[in-house]
């Protein structure tokens, strides 16, 4: 369980970092191109999920790497979790119902994490 937990917390965090910091840190015409849902979404709540995506992706591995407050482990997967499911609404919203099976994937990765993150407290 604990090399499970490090595989998808690793992997889940890898991705958020790097998905929050881009949407915190590119100017709207640069996120234009791989996140169409830009226009609709006002800039400051487009950098707004960057962060929480950047917290997200802390949450899953400094709580349990420095062994302060595990538990904010499963907070960050509910987390992230629920920042999928926002995904899929907007995408659904769209009409782009074909790229939602990243938002599915990266939601079951959450859920996994936030199971296994449990089971270790």
């Amino acid at each position: 369980m604990e090399i499970a937990f490090w595989i998808v917390a690793g992997l889940l965090a890898l991705f958020y970092l790097y998905a929050g910091a881009q949407k915190v840190l590119r100017s709207q015409e640069k996120l234009r191109p791989m996140m169409g849902w830009v226009d609709e979404i006002p800039m400051p709540v487009v950098r707004l999920i960057g962060v929480l995506e950047i917290l997200g992706a802390l949450g899953l591995v400094l709580p349990p790497l420095t062994g302060i407050a595990p538990g904010l482990a499963v907070a960050a997967a509910i987390g992230l979790v629920l920042i999928q499911v926002g995904g899929m609404i907007v995408h659904l919203r769209r009409g782009e119902k074909n790229l939602i099976g990243l938002n599915i994937a990266l939601l079951v990765l959450a859920a996994v994490a936030a199971w296994l993150a449990a089971a270790r407290l």
